[in-house]
């Protein structure tokens, strides 16, 4: 076979196949791109808002992790397809491989138990809306941020920025600290010696006076108030303070009444008491 016969068969496969497979390649890209764009519109509007949830970024956050799913799924599909049409063209017989590679996957199905369980779980998580990227959640012994979301696996980012990545399917309980509201529940101890009734009366004003700031106003649902007397300690009343807060506020809130609950107890002269131990020393005569 000579170099001119080589050109003309390369140019007849060319015409042939090679423009298939440029087609579909184009129409794979095609197809994934306004896919991407149909999904997202589609669960925008499908999806109603909850009427409980007090955030307005509630919906949004359950929407973006519902589209990465599905979109991640479409072009997953269309890009398998594709590399099999693309095969085909190549004037390979794809019967056999598709026969090799179910008696493959029959033979590693038993390898396959645990990430079939982890897309199911995967799938449930999603569309039950246990949580959404951007929650802080405590799952499998880990909290932080939801970062991602995936059918296999949830992505979190603890306090120390470590990245975690968890299997959906070993997660059995997901605690999310931040859906809809997120709460202030705080204990505090005072002095038995100190007047109760005068310790509420600061407590309460501490925390009107701290949502009514509008630098807090707009990130407290219910202002931080007096609950009730929760223990009696061995040197202390315990009392219980809770008020709401927008997801996601509810430290730094509470880090601000601890502070101005220190302030104002010092001027008020109520004594957080801490423990102590007395030592007499003994004479020596005794």
């Amino acid at each position: 076979m000579n170099l001119q016969n080589l050109q003309d068969i390369l140019l007849t496969w060319l015409l042939s196949h090679g423009i298939k497979i440029i087609a579909i390649l184009i129409g794979a890209y095609l197809i994934n791109h306004f896919g991407k764009i149909f999904i997202e519109k589609a669960v925008r509007k499908l999806i109603k808002p909850e009427r409980e949830a007090k955030d307005p970024s509630a919906e949004k956050k359950r929407e973006d992790t519902l589209i990465k799913a599905f979109i991640s799924t479409l072009s997953l599909v269309i890009w398998i397809a594709a590399i099999f049409m693309i095969i085909y063209e190549f004037e390979m017989n794809i019967g056999p491989l598709l026969v090799g590679a179910g008696v493959i996957g029959v033979a590693l199905g038993f390898g396959f138990q645990h990430i079939i369980r982890d897309f199911l779980a995967g799938i449930f998580i999603i569309i039950e809306d246990q949580y959404r990227v951007g929650d802080v959640v405590n799952v499998a012994n880990v909290g932080g941020l939801v970062q991602d979301i995936s059918l296999r696996k949830t992505v979190l980012r603890d306090l120390d920025g470590v990245e975690h990545h968890i299997a959906n399917g070993e997660i059995r309980k997901a605690s999310n600290l931040s859906k809809g509201f997120a709460r202030v529940n705080l204990n505090i101890g005072v002095a038995y010696k100190e007047n109760l009734e005068h310790v509420i009366e600061v407590v309460n004003r501490v925390g009107k006076e701290l949502g009514e700031e509008p630098e807090w106003k707009d990130k407290i649902v219910t202002v931080p108030q007096f609950l009730r007397v929760d223990d009696f300690a061995d040197s202390a009343i315990i009392i219980k303070i809770l008020g709401d807060t927008k997801p996601l506020k509810q430290w730094e809130v509470k880090g601000e009444l601890r502070k101005r609950l220190k302030i104002a107890f010092d001027e008020e002269n109520i004594e957080i008491p801490f423990p102590q131990m007395s030592v007499w020393p003994r004479g020596k005569g005794e």
